[in-house]
């Protein structure tokens, strides 16, 4: 078979090209394989961990994998441009996202991009998406409330600032609308606000984007959405994108309030990413450093010390159940890493009780610290009140009739839980939610019908807001009870419901 000079010279030309190719590996990788958001690259010899890589049209990818032939890679964005040998070259950046008060009213992809239509955002700075959480030395105890205005939270299972207060429950409890309300309640109190929602539909972010703007909250808000349209890797970098935001304005000495929402969906899109990238599968089909991968990301939620600004990050991860079953591996996982959690009951729900937090299961490990004084005094018996409650009530079941000091108890605990049912997007004031509990302390209501227990309370804050608006200021200010101030509120709730029992005879 006779060689063509021709050929021989192509032969000699490719390997030329290759040779230079091999040169270059350092920086330079080819495109091995391709599909499903991965790219396996040949090559990128001293790529880092969790570096940037450009593809051809501009298309990113994220090094997750460091193998000795080859680097396994996340596609941000559309894969579908990126082909078999297309070359890949080095930035020498870790993944960044922009940051500042540029975002504020903004809705954003995972990037850091706007995706609202309201054109381009002007930020300064940028900050990598992973970084290592502060010390213990940086950091001090949570001794500030964060108030939900949700009364059965502030009362039974307080926030902090700085604190990580895990919501769980099954789906369709409620927990969305829990975190919802606590960012419509930082309204003027400094608190800025991140809505990260992972694996969510568009139409229920839209919904809340909407519920936030009509509350007049989307200005001290960011809203951070990797829906459940787009690919595993955006899903999987949202929530440090979000976390990289707060950063800024918690080195900056301010307040900030972060929802993860939620961080199942997150753990799901985690093991699809690594499946796909041949990681070990581990307990439960998840990869070994599934654990790693929330810890380190709720660990950046702090409250600073004074030396070091004195700036917080709050976290509200939502976590969701399945049949109610809170001993699964991912909700074991968030729990352990939290302060507490605030646990929803599809029970409850269903029976009415809203918000359906269990008492029982619902637990904050800072507690008192994240209270005021005005409310550690009239919340300090609802925990037991409400254990006894039904403690009596599964064994009031059993027989028919019940004596007056247990039927006295029930009776309580159906007012005090009738006090706690509170309307979505209604957060309360801590004066007022002080006000309520001081009524069912004082077991001012248990006489009167359930049905009307929140019109009686409605009408009596109404009353002292109108008649007697010098003591509900002075409450609001200093966020507690004095034998005077208790003794004037109950003579004004005695004399309120004097006249409320004439008007109703």
């Amino acid at each position: 078979m006779e060689i063509k000079a021709n050929e021989i010279s192509a032969l000699i030309k490719e390997q030329i090209k290759n040779y230079e190719h091999e040169i270059d590996t350092k920086d330079v990788g080819t495109v091995i394989s391709v599909g499903d958001g991965i790219a396996l690259i040949y090559g990128l010899d001293n790529a880092m961990l969790g570096e940037l890589l450009v593809f051809p049209n501009d298309v990113f990818g994220m090094v997750l994998n460091l193998e000795p032939d080859h680097v396994g890679t996340v596609i941000l964005g559309d894969d579908h441009s990126i082909k078999e040998g297309d070359v890949v070259r080095r930035t020498n950046r870790v993944m960044e996202v922009g940051v500042g008060d540029a975002y504020l009213g903004r809705v954003v992809n995972a990037l850091g991009q706007p995706i609202d239509g309201l054109g381009p955002i002007k930020y300064k700075n940028t900050r990598p998406i992973e970084v290592i959480a502060p010390g213990v030395i940086k950091r001090k105890s949570v001794d500030t409330p964060l108030e939900t205005g949700i009364t059965a939270i502030d009362a039974i299972t307080p926030i902090g600032r700085g604190q990580r207060e895990l919501i769980i429950g099954d789906r369709q409890t409620g927990k969305t609308a829990i975190a919802i309300d606590t960012i419509i309640n930082q309204k003027g109190k400094g608190v800025y606000c991140i809505y990260v929602a992972i694996g969510q539909k568009n139409s229920t972010i839209a919904q809340i984007v909407d519920r936030l703007s009509n509350a007049g909250a989307l200005s001290y808000t960011v809203v951070l959405s990797a829906s459940a349209s787009e690919p595993s890797p955006l899903l999987y970098i949202a929530p440090y994108a979000g976390c990289a935001i707060a950063e800024e304005w918690l080195y900056q000495g301010k307040d900030v309030l972060i929802v993860y929402d939620d961080l199942s969906k997150h753990a799901v899109a985690y093991r699809a990413l690594s499946l796909l990238l041949k990681r070990s599968p581990g307990r439960e089909a998840y990869p070994g450093d599934i654990f790693y991968l929330h810890s380190r990301l709720l660990e950046r939620a702090c409250k600073l010390s004074n030396e070091y600004g004195g700036g917080s990050i709050t976290a509200l991860p939502i976590v969701e159940t399945q049949g109610g079953d809170i001993s699964s591996y991912i909700p074991t996982n968030v729990i352990s890493i939290t302060d507490g959690q605030i646990f929803l009951m599809s029970d409850l729900f269903n029976a009415g009780q809203r918000p359906a937090i269990d008492s029982g299961l619902s637990v904050s490990r800072v507690g008192g610290d994240a209270q005021f004084k005005g409310m550690k005094q009239v919340a300090a018996s609802i925990k037991i009140d409400l254990a006894n409650f039904q403690e009596m009530k599964s064994f009031s079941q059993f027989g028919s009739d019940l004596d007056s000091s247990t039927a006295k108890i029930i009776r309580h605990g159906e007012t005090l839980l009738e006090v706690l049912k509170q309307n979505q997007y209604n957060p309360y004031p801590f004066e007022k939610e002080v006000f309520n509990l001081f009524a069912v302390k004082h077991e001012l209501l248990d006489t009167y019908p359930l049905k009307d227990v929140k019109n009686i309370l409605s009408q009596a804050y109404e009353y002292t807001l109108n008649n007697h608006k010098e003591f509900i200021e002075t409450l609001k200010k200093e966020k507690q009870f004095s034998e005077t101030i208790e003794k004037q509120l109950l003579d004004i709730f005695k004399t309120f419901l004097t006249i409320y029992d004439e008007e109703n005879k």
